[in-house]
């Protein structure tokens, strides 16, 4: 049953994806309404409910959330009232269809296998900064399997502390099991969204460890307690 709604998910995914692009295209200066309402659209479609814990500060210009699932980006967008610019993998930015959804509402593209590809990074962080976007990431820089976190890598840290920015760590529980795109299987479920208190970036702190710390304690206190 996972497996057959799971390509049902995919298939209206993939529709829907070429009508909100052609949207978004369509309206520039209302993309963010656009996505607002397909992620509601989504959220529906999956059954999704989320439990909350901890409080979201929308005032952080840096969102830190550890990756699972593209359900994780559908459940950030839903949940966040602000217009966020996703740092993404060029590989994604590159496909040949899928790679309109991060050019379309002008998210971040980044080539971590080149130098100049940080400084590219740099440049478009402070201009959607200036935007008044605040910018997401995973500092893991890749999805888990769900039942662990990866290490952080630099470009995260890099940024807060290059533009000394307020950060809202999350950590999301569960996006895995409802929405898992490697093995095209989806079922509805419960996602469990915790906000840490905010951080200030600072490079004469160790603001960024201690965050890997506290996300890494917090998921593996929630998984315990989902696997017991």
């Amino acid at each position: 049953m996972r497996k057959i709604r799971g390509i049902i998910v995919f298939i209206q995914f993939s529709i829907t994806v070429a009508i909100v692009v052609l949207f978004m295209y369509l309206f520039r200066n209302h993309t963010h309404k656009v996505i607002k309402i397909w992620m509601k659209v989504q959220m529906f479609f999956l059954g999704i409910k989320l439990e909350t814990e901890g409080k979201l500060d929308e005032s952080c210009d840096l969102i830190l959330i550890n990756h699972q699932s593209m359900l994780d980006i559908i459940v950030m967008e839903h949940i966040h009232n602000r217009h966020i610019a996703w740092v993404a993998k060029k590989e994604i930015t590159d496909l040949f269809f899928f790679g309109h959804i991060i050019k379309a509402p002008r998210m971040i593209s980044v080539d971590r296998e080149n130098k100049a590809g940080l400084i590219k990074l740099l440049a478009d962080v402070k201009n959607r900064l200036d935007l008044g976007r605040p910018i997401a990431m995973f500092p893991e820089g890749t999805r888990s399997d769900g039942t662990y976190m990866g290490e952080f890598k630099v470009g995260a840290k890099m940024v807060g502390n290059k533009f000394n920015l307020k950060v809202q760590p999350v950590v999301m529980f569960n996006t895995r099991n409802i929405v898992n795109s490697q093995k095209v299987e989806a079922s509805p479920g419960i996602v469990k969204v915790v906000y840490l208190e905010p951080v200030q970036a600072s490079k004469d702190t160790s603001w960024y460890e201690d965050t890997e710390k506290n996300m890494r304690e917090v998921f593996e206190k929630e998984y315990k307690n989902y696997v017991s």
